[in-house]
This record gives C-alpha cells, sequence and structure tokens, in this order.
C-alpha cells in the first residue's frame, strides 16, 4: 500500500506563517520601514534599506504563499494600480537611463507589492492601528531626537539632518529629513489617532497623548505646505461628518453639491492664488518651487506623450535631472509636485493613467466613508485627501510610505466598491447581487 506523501513543509510553520500574529508582525515591518526610509538610509546607507526591504518582500511573499487559498482575489488588484505601474515598466524601453529606470520602477514595485499584502492580510480596523502605532513611534523618537539635539547637547544631528532648534521653537525635522515631511507625517498621523479614538481601538488616555503629540509635531515642524493641506482636510471631515448623518437619497444630492463646491473652491484659489500664498507666508517657499517647476515644465514637450523614463526619486547625476537643478539653483530629489512629475518622467499617458488611479481610489474611498456604518471607513478618504493635496507641493506620494498608502488604499476601495467583485457574486449566485 503507498504510503502518503509527506508535505514539503510542516503544517505547523504553515500555519505559523499564515496566522494573523505572523501577518500582523509584517505589517507592522512593512509600514514601519516605508516610513522610516530617511533615517535607515542615513544610518546603513542604501544597501541597508535594500536588505530591509528584501527581507519583508521575502517575508510577504512566503506568508502569501501559507495562505494562498484563503485569499479571495476577485478585484483584489485595481486595474488603475496595474496599468499605472506596468506604463512605468514599459518606460525602461526608451528611457535613455534605463538602469536608473530599472532601479526606480523594482523601487515602485517592492512598496506596491508590500502595500497590497498589508491590505489583503490586514482588514480596515487593523490596518489603522498598525499605522497608528507605527506613527507613534516614530513621532516619539523624532521629538526625543530633537530634544536632545536640541536642549541636551545643544548641536545638530547631521546624518539625521536634525538641526537641533526645538529650543527655539523650531522648525524641526524629526527622523524624516524635512520640517514638511515631518508635517504631512504628522497630519497623517494626527487622522489615524482620531480614528483609533472614535473607533475605540486604544485607551482615551493614549489617544489623547497621541493626538497631542501629532499637534505638537505639527507647530514645531513651521510647515507652510502643511497649512493648506490641514484645512482641506479639516473640510473634507466636516463634509463627510454631514453626510454620513444623512439618508441615502438627500446624501446622492449633497454629494452633487459637494462636487459643485470643490470645483468652484479650486478655481478660487487658482485666480487668488497669489493672496493665498500671503496669507500662509509661503511666497519664499512657493518661489522655490516655481523655479523648479518652470524648468521642468520646459523639458516636458520634449517628450510629452512618452516622458522621459520612469526613476521616482531623482538621480541627481543623470540629465535632465542635473540640468533641471542646476538651472534652478537649487538640489532636488523630486519635482516638489506629483503630477508634474509623473508628466516629466512618464508623459501625458502616464499623467492620464495616475490622475486616474488616484481618482478612482479617491472615489471609491470617500463613498465607503459617506455610506459605511462604522468610523473606521472614513480614514482611508481622509489620508486619500491629505496625500492629494500635499502631491501640488511634494512628491512624496510617488515613493516609500506615500505610494504605499495610495496603494493600501486603492486595494481596500477596490475590495469594498469593485465592479468584479460584484461580477464574481453574480456568478456564483446566478443573479445580480
Amino acid at each position: 500500500m503507498a504510503q502518503p506523501r509527506r508535505a514539503l513543509v510542516p503544517s505547523a510553520v504553515t500555519e505559523f506563517l499564515g496566522s494573523a500574529r505572523f501577518n500582523s508582525a509584517v505589517a507592522v515591518l512593512s509600514v514601519g520601514v516605508a516610513f522610516s526610509t530617511h533615517a535607515i538610509r542615513s544610518v546603513m546607507g542604501w544597501p541597508g534599506l535594500i536588505g530591509a526591504l528584501a527581507a519583508l518582500v521575502v517575508l510577504a511573499a512566503i506568508s502569501f504563499a501559507a495562505q494562498w487559498r484563503l485569499v479571495e482575489w476577485h478585484g483584489l488588484l485595481p486595474i488603475s494600480i496595474l496599468v499605472f505601474v506596468g506604463w512605468c515598466g514599459v518606460s525602461i524601453v526608451w528611457s535613455s537611463y534605463a538602469w536608473a529606470s530599472i532601479g526606480g520602477f523594482a523601487y515602485q514595485v517592492v512598496f506596491a507589492f508590500l502595500g497590497i499584502y498589508i491590505a489583503l492580510v490586514r482588514d480596515a480596523i487593523q490596518i489603522v492601528r498598525v499605522v497608528g502605532d507605527v506613527l507613534r513611534t516614530l513621532l516619539v523618537a523624532s521629538l526625543a531626537l530633537e530634544v536632545l539635539s536640541g536642549l541636551l547637547l545643544d548641536l545638530p544631528i547631521a546624518f539625521l539632518g536634525i538641526q537641533g532648534n526645538i529650543a527655539q521653537g523650531g522648525p524641526i525635522q524629526g527622523i524624516f529629513g524635512t520640517r514638511n515631511q515631518l508635517s504631512i507625517v504628522a497630519l497623517i498621523a494626527f487622522v489615524t489617532f482620531l480614528v483609533e479614538l472614535r473607533t475605540r481601538s486604544v485607551r482615551p488616555p493614549l489617544a489623547a497623548f497621541s493626538i497631542t503629540l501629532s499637534v505638537l509635531c505639527i507647530l514645531l515642524a513651521h510647515s507652510p505646505v502643511i497649512a493648506a493641506v490641514s484645512v482641506f482636510v479639516g473640510l473634507a471631515t466636516l463634509a463627510l461628518y454631514g453626510l454620513r448623518k444623512l439618508g441615502p437619497g438627500p446624501r446622492r444630492y449633497a454629494e452633487a453639491g459637494l462636487a459643485v463646491v470643490l470645483v468652484a473652491s479650486l478655481v478660487l484659489a487658482w485666480v487668488y492664488r497669489t493672496r493665498v500664498i500671503d496669507l500662509l507666508n509661503a511666497r519664499a517657499d512657493f518661489q522655490v518651487r516655481y523655479r523648479l517647476w518652470i524648468q521642468i515644465w520646459e523639458l516636458i514637450p520634449v517628450n510629452t506623450l512618452q516622458g522621459w523614463g520612469w526613476v521616482g526619486s531623482w538621480p541627481v547625476d543623470l540629465y535632465p535631472f542635473d540640468a533641471i537643478n542646476l538651472n534652478s539653483g537649487v538640489a532636488h530629489a523630486n519635482g516638489l509636485n506629483a503630477y508634474l512629475d509623473v508628466y516629466l518622467q512618464v508623459g501625458l499617458i502616464g499623467l492620464i493613467l495616475f490622475v486616474g488611479l488616484l481618482a478612482l481610489a479617491f472615489g471609491r474611498s470617500w463613498l465607503l466613508g459617506a455610506n459605511r456604518r462604522s468610523v473606521v471607513y472614513v480614514w482611508a478618504p481622509l489620508v486619500m485627501v491629505a496625500l492629494l493635496v500635499t502631491s501640488v507641493f511634494e512628491s512624496s506620494i510617488l515613493v516609500e510610505a506615500g505610494w504605499l498608502l495610495v496603494v493600501v488604499c486603492a486595494v481596500k476601495a477596490s475590495q469594498g466598491m469593485s465592479w468584479r467583485v460584484r461580477l464574481a457574486q453574480r456568478d456564483h449566485s446566478g443573479k445580480p447581487a
């Protein structure tokens, strides 16, 4: 009688790799590394960061394999993500800096894969808890290092980019490299901590401490960018709160009215942009960005449709990025505008695909946040608002933590509203779901 074949991997190992505890650990590490890339590069260089990311990809892949049959794949991967990432990969063909494009594309795919993993193995409240725990730790570490630098040692911590200005009330950078990045992370943390409080997923004293911590970091960062972003996030919060109080019928009219108000507000903001800049006390900061944007805009027509080739963060020693920095007078690692950056790198086609990806992710997240009963569903649309508005002033949404959050929000929204999920339900039941 034939002996039953032994499994290649013991069942106990498979169960552990597919367990909730292992999933949680990999998710926390992935989010932690994504938000700590500047600190990791500063301490261990690119080899250390690449090693950490490679280990996370292996762990996530093993975890995927251990629970492959439990995954509901219908609607899991939004087509908009696949098409945009695919176009970035295809741009390697015409890129004049092919090796840099291959590296930038691989870097993009790694964070997309980790984002997909997090969205798959963690539900909405668990994702909020993962992001909350990570950002709480990183903001505490940032403030601790600022106090060490500015109050105890009275010396900058140069390799982390910490200038030690906390004794003068800021601006501070924390472990994120710049005050703008710290303020953006702190704002996302603020939204996350509020959702934690409203869902009672943490104790009220911890929630109160976390909210105070994020507000303190925002104030000490003195970022002119975050003032505008905070206004939009605040208005979006009020709008979602109002929509959730309405019934299904009135909600549709209210959403249409909000769309009209949004478009009108954007038009007015553009018409009175000079006055808005003065109110935000951001003229000097804006002038730096404006000079850079002019240089980018002059190079876009050279390869209008397909772009120069995807790289993500700029290799400052390669053309055209070295020429842009030389003419703008300041060395930049990105275009300080995600939409212009995408236009430059992957052309008009890439820009259309990118805007479509963001529109679908935000639209679906917003509808879920307005219509689902649980408060946890407001986290994704508010984070998307923060990322979308920030993208006008920074390109951080294209790489690392910003890109990972976009993928997480897009995948979770797709799971909740994808037409492919409804099609699968119709096929299984024999009638519309």
